[in-house]
């Protein structure tokens, strides 16, 4: 039996320059369904469409035409911030998604506040530290010794794994992964991989990920999909992409 839809977009467009001479589709009647559990690695050219698709599920670009809902639910119209009660994303610069001036565990406790109303009220930060303490230890680049560093002191790999983490502290229903190992050298980009796979899994997370990484996108996750001029072009399960050739692929 199949794992429920969680996510669904229904003719999805968007433009640019609408109702000018210069309009262009950047997303052209997308379909698409997301189930629960799900580890789609995305595929495409610059401009393909990726990261459009990602700022319209996030909510930071209204579509112009279909429909996305979230459990059956139209969320359309819902605006950025209300989406992050059950979307986390993790951008390609480190720097995103982290307050530089505040520690490590000042910036995971902010993350445990994902989506609730904040008021006035006291902190209570030590209280976390040992929570704090076993999750950065699963991460690589020994953050775990850095909870009580100001977070613009980091290494780019330590932000970034920080970023991820803080996305997924509160499981959230929805995890958008966009390019989040790109900026790093190979090494970091290979360990970070690895700690996104495995949280992925242990905490059975429902996950989109961004990636130019053809080897990547093959070697993780259960879906692979390929965007080209806005449109999907190939959505391939776990079987057909284990035996993709990758130089096969069309991508550009």
């Amino acid at each position: 039996m199949s794992n429920p839809i969680i996510l669904e977009l229904k003719n999805v467009t968007v433009y640019v320059n609408r109702h000018t001479a210069e309009e262009i589709k950047i997303l052209n009647n997308v379909n698409l369904i997301v189930r629960k559990n799900d580890f789609i690695t995305l595929l495409g050219s610059n401009g393909a469409g990726k990261s459009t698709l990602f700022n319209v599920i996030a909510g930071n670009l209204a579509i112009d035409e279909g429909q996305i809902l979230i459990d059956g639910k139209d969320i359309s119209h819902l605006s950025e911030e209300k989406r992050t009660k059950f979307i986390s994303r993790v951008f390609q610069d480190p720097k995103l998604g982290t307050a530089p001036r505040m520690t490590v565990a000042e910036n995971l406790l902010l993350a445990t506040k994902r989506g609730e109303r904040r008021g006035l009220h006291l902190r209570q930060l030590n209280q976390h530290m040992e929570d704090f303490k076993k999750i950065t230890a699963t991460m690589p680049n020994k953050l775990s010794e850095r909870l009580k560093t100001p977070t613009g002191n980091l290494s780019g790999g330590q932000r970034q794994a920080l970023s991820f983490l803080m996305a997924t502290i509160k499981k959230p229903d929805i995890l958008l992964l966009d390019e989040h190992t790109a900026a790093l050298d190979p090494k970091t980009s290979a360990e970070l991989m690895e700690a996104t796979q495995k949280r992925v899994t242990e905490d059975h997370l429902t996950a989109m990920m961004i990636t130019h990484h053809l080897t990547d996108a093959v070697k993780y996750g259960n879906r692979l999909i390929v965007m080209k001029d806005g449109q999907i072009t190939q959505d391939l399960n776990a079987n057909e992409k284990a035996q993709a050739n990758i130089e096969e692929l069309k991508i550009y």
